[in-house]
């Protein structure tokens, strides 16, 4: 879905990770983190990634509800961005192994040994065939 989205262009991905749902219960999830370019904004960036969650299915009844697509801007350059709807870098990735695992898969200078250390405990495990 984000090669085929205007004003984005795919440039890396993660191969994809299974972890199991963090904060609430279900089946796991498979996790992947994907470098884009884009001609967007941060804030438009971002609601094109709810738009592409929505066109996918995506619910929203309660906070952690398992979900078809979860798609969250984790960095926008070197942004820092406080406010009400986006907050970059995003709050909770240094503590979540299904984020910096695949981070550290297509930008390891990003993401150092003591963070990866710190979710050393979370299970995630690699996908050969995500199918």
């Amino acid at each position: 879905a984000l090669a085929h989205t205007p004003g984005l262009r795919l440039v890396k991905a993660s191969r994809p990770y299974r972890t199991a749902p963090v904060d609430s219960c279900g089946p796991d999830y498979l996790n992947a983190v994907a470098e884009v370019s884009t001609t967007l904004t941060a804030p438009a960036l971002l609601v094109t990634l709810q738009a592409i969650e929505n066109a996918n299915g995506r619910e929203r009844p309660y906070r952690n509800a398992p979900r078809t697509l979860d798609l969250d801007l984790l960095l926008y350059g070197d942004a820092r961005i406080d406010s009400p709807d986006l907050t970059l870098p995003h709050p909770r990735m240094w503590a979540r192994a299904f984020v910096l695992v695949p981070l550290a898969d297509i930008a390891p200078g990003l993401v150092s040994c003591p963070a990866l250390r710190a979710v050393a405990d979370q299970v995630i495990e690699p996908v050969s065939d995500p199918a």
